[in-house]
């Protein structure tokens, strides 16, 4: 049996790894990162202003896709300046021990409609869960605009304690939506 010459082994590895590597994607300004819930019965939605994320994706390899964002949930925005008070306080966000919100997310899975879908893992308030999210990428000349969509309970990360763990006064669903303008790096 033959055997690689260090070379050639070292050559096959390095184009095999590229290989396994999505290309990295860049956010552009007009992005949004926004939330929806629901007070009393009524629809809300606000977003939030700051935060960060890494991207990684290529359409002909979409298991190679990854995702790391940040979100300074100090920065959430409703529109509503009484609920936007209480949302860094310690019965929501607790901004003063848990400053961000972080999601990191490896692998992408193609679905119908030309969808895809990830699932990892959300940090919030000191809690790790997994939150899986429903992805479209739609090329625009050399961007792409990614639109994201994930639902998930609020009282699973200790979101709304105290008198607002009620569900019949804040709903328990949060969803989460985005729409990034990414342009490769």
């Amino acid at each position: 049996m033959k055997t690689l010459t260090p070379f050639v082994a070292l050559t096959l590895s390095a184009l095999f790894a590229a290989a396994a590597h999505a290309a990295a994607w860049r956010v552009l300004p007009g992005s949004t990162l926004g939330f929806a819930g629901s007070f009393q019965g009524a629809g809300f939605s606000g977003q939030f202003k700051r935060y960060t994320a890494t991207i990684a994706w290529d359409p002909a390899q979409p298991a190679a896709c990854h995702f790391d964002v940040r979100v300074d949930l100090a920065s959430a925005d409703t529109g509503n300046s009484q609920r936007d008070e209480l949302l860094p306080g310690a019965d929501f966000f607790d901004v003063a021990k848990f400053p961000q919100a972080h999601f990191v997310a490896s692998g992408c899975k193609a679905v119908a409609g030309g969808a895809l879908t990830t699932t990892g893992t959300l940090s919030l308030r000191g809690i790790s869960r997994p939150v899986a999210l429903t992805l479209h990428f739609a090329p625009q000349g050399k961007n792409v605009v990614l639109t994201v969509n994930a639902s998930l309970d609020r009282l699973a990360f200790g979101v709304g304690g105290g008198q607002w763990s009620d569900p019949s006064t804040i709903g328990r669903a949060v969803t989460v939506n985005a729409r990034l303008l990414l342009a490769p790096q």
